[in-house]
């Protein structure tokens, strides 16, 4: 039928659709969180229509949870007295939300997905069709059940290669994000594939589906095959949720407004510099420069695997003293599974701060803001001025392995060095 887009939404509908269709579609599940729901609720109550399928609505807590301040536990209040007055059965406030929609089974391939969060593109990491939309459309579709779309043309960015020790997925993202710009993929579906992305697990291959958002694109899709699957049915409910196989669906003679195809064998690691995600650098450009907090969390950068690789740097070391150096983990299942391993016990003797699971210091309003003047080396998937605090600060994005060494010197580091 087409490409993975194409492909997606042709099998939602029941007929064959093509890039530039607009389409009426029932959306499996709607998300929204703390931050976006009592916008939805607003919506909800001026549309004056009962909700037409409570299973499909997921809320979460996770921006500013527990409330930092007044207003932020208004809208908890909000919508926890939402929840009980709809009988609304998922609401979950163990950590950031597009990661427990994928730990909770909601995400699975050729589903549909719309979240009131930018980055709901990351659910297309593993072959389902995520896209963050506004609140007013999530109350709409909380009645509906339905969302129109028109089918966006496809991007398809081939990696082949293998990345040198030191050089991770988000380097290559950022590289990514580098050569296409903030704008370059703006309503476009972007197919990531290649050897390079199908040799990658799925902690990985979601940077690629989540950072979509940074170069404007609608959703940020790849295929599902049997790492997919395996990943589903071991370490999520997905089956109990669907009731159905999982399917790895594949894009089928399809015809792409674009096609790159890029080595990734020659990487070094990369850094987003002040004041824009495409403002791309290699490394070794902006190494030496003074840092005074470093932050490893986010949807981008908080799972299990990220942690374990800042773990293995800072084990039987201290940070730099003149750094604050901030952990926040995906999930609570993630963070049990740190403590489990003894990754906990490795930041807090490293000196670093362990906060509870959520978006934290991303989103620059409690769990380490920043003053005027400071600069912060993050894990996260943007760097908008003003985006963790004061908008006299600055903001680079690194790998988790950057982010650790850099912890250590104080400036920002090449982690081949410490390998």
């Amino acid at each position: 039928m087409g490409t993975l887009v194409e492909e997606i939404f042709s099998r939602k509908t029941g007929r064959t659709v093509k890039a530039g269709d607009i389409i009426l579609v029932d959306v499996d599940y709607i998300m929204s969180h703390d931050n976006t729901t009592p916008l939805a609720i607003k919506a909800f109550r001026e549309i004056g229509k009962p909700i037409y399928d409570k299973q499909r609505i997921v809320l979460h807590l996770d921006h500013a949870y527990p409330a930092p301040n007044i207003l932020a536990a208004e809208n908890h209040r909000k919508i926890f007295d939402f929840v009980k007055e709809q009988d609304l059965p998922y609401l979950f406030t163990q950590g950031i939300c597009h990661q427990v929609m994928i730990e909770e089974g909601f995400v699975t391939p050729g589903a549909v997905i719309i979240g009131a969060d930018s980055h709901s593109n990351t659910y297309g990491a593993l072959g389902a069709f995520g896209t963050g939309l506004g609140s007013t459309e999530i109350a709409v579709a909380w009645v509906t059940g339905k969302c129109w779309f028109k089918v966006p043309e496809t991007i398809r960015i081939e990696l082949y290669g293998q990345t040198q020790p030191g050089v991770y997925a988000k380097d290559v993202m950022l590289h990514l994000a580098g050569l296409l710009g903030m704008n370059g993929a703006t309503y476009r579906s972007v197919e990531f594939g290649g050897e390079y992305i199908e040799n990658l697990p799925i902690h990985e291959r979601i940077i690629f589906s989540n950072m979509s958002t940074e170069i404007g694109a609608k959703c940020g899709l790849i295929a599902a095959d049997e790492v997919t699957i395996k990943y589903l049915t071991e370490q999520t409910p997905a089956l109990e949720r669907t009731k159905r196989p999982l399917e790895a669906i594949q894009p089928h003679n399809p015809r792409y407004e674009q096609l790159l195809q890029i080595d990734v064998s020659d990487l070094s690691p990369q850094v987003a510099c002040h004041p824009d995600v495409d403002n791309v650098k290699p490394l070794q450009e902006v190494e030496g420069l003074e840092i005074h907090q470093v932050f490893i969390g986010t949807c981008t950068n908080a799972r299990y695997e990220d942690l374990e690789i800042v773990a293995s740097l800072l084990r039987g070391k201290r940070v730099h003293p003149g750094v604050r150096v901030i952990v926040t983990p995906a999930s609570q299942r993630i963070y049990k599974k740190a403590m489990q391993n003894g990754l906990i016990e490795t930041f807090i003797d490293a000196g670093c701060v362990v906060t509870n699971p959520g978006c934290g210091a991303c989103i620059g309003r409690h769990g380490g803001v920043l003053a005027p003047g400071e600069r912060a080396l993050t894990t996260m998937n943007r760097n908008f001025i003003g985006r963790m605090g004061s908008p006299q600060a600055e903001i680079y994005l690194a790998s988790p392995a950057t982010a650790a060494v850099t912890a250590l010197t104080g400036r920002i580091t090449d982690p081949r060095r410490y390998l």
